[in-house]
């Protein structure tokens, strides 16, 4: 069954961009079928797969504006994963989704008719609540927060909790917490370890057991237009995606099934 899951995080410079990224690649090199949906007027996630957005050419902005079709709009990326690209034209969405009826819901109508053809479906939020990220609330399962482990870091999801308490409320109520992913993680600070213990008291099973450390491969790896798996494969940074990617498949393996399936040698 498809896991549809919203990398969000409203406080920005946390890796979210970076794990929807590393993690499609991932799930990839593990034998799923993945789509990866930019909602990022700056269209970070769409460069880091490859795609340069300047020239992509129709992008997820008019796919919600149901001016464009599906088939002109997702991408291969030279990752392995299907891609719907956005730019800065995305920002005018905002404006232009006003108007339309079910504006909270155009991508999840837009996903309804497609999620089938995947196994995962990542949306890369933008790092605000705005009505782009609403959409992509509306459109997961649950959501996929990645997250520093520093003090700020904690304020700002207790707001993203009131705001996963909302979207249950108004507009999604089917929408729970996948995961909280620890990144940029330094083992030898004694903040991020007493940080890291917090959230696992406050989110008992809700705290991934991978943990993406720092590392300059995955901070090189989207200048290159890759995942860090495509980069060095070898680096701490590509074997923590591919920990995650397959924690997050043994979750939702079929009962009695195996958790990864062509995992590449």
């Amino acid at each position: 069954m498809t896991r549809v899951l919203a990398v969000t995080n409203q406080k920005g410079g946390v890796g979210k961009t970076t794990s929807a990224v590393n993690l499609a690649a991932s799930l990839v090199a593990l034998g799923q079928r993945v789509l990866l949906v930019d909602m990022d007027p700056q269209g970070n996630a769409t460069m880091g797969s490859g795609i340069d957005k300047r020239v992509a050419g129709d992008t997820v902005y008019p796919l919600l504006l149901g001016t464009a079709y599906w088939e002109s709009v997702v991408k291969a990326s030279p990752g392995g994963y299907d891609l719907l690209p956005a730019n800065r034209q995305l920002a005018g969405a905002e404006l232009d989704l006003i108007e339309l009826p079910r504006r909270e819901h155009r991508l999840a109508d837009v996903l309804a008719r497609r999620r089938a053809d995947y196994d995962f479906v990542l949306i890369d939020c933008p790092p605000s609540l705005s009505l782009l990220t609403i959409n992509g609330l509306c459109a997961a399962d649950a959501m996929l927060i990645p997250m520093q482990c520093e003090y700020f870091a904690l304020e700002g999801l207790s707001d993203l909790v009131d705001t996963l308490r909302r979207i249950r409320q108004n507009l999604n109520p089917d929408i729970g917490i996948e995961g909280i992913l620890r990144t940029m993680f330094d083992a030898r600070s004694t903040l991020s370890r007493q940080v890291a213990e917090q959230l696992a008291a406050h989110f008992p099973g809700k705290v991934f057991e991978t943990v993406i450390p720092r590392s300059i491969r995955l901070a090189e790896a989207p200048s290159h237009g890759c995942a860090v798996l495509h980069y060095d494969r070898q680096s701490t940074g590509s074997r923590a995606y591919l920990a995650l990617a397959a924690e997050l498949v043994s979750r939702h393996a079929p009962a009695g099934g195996a958790g990864t399936s062509k995992a590449a040698a």
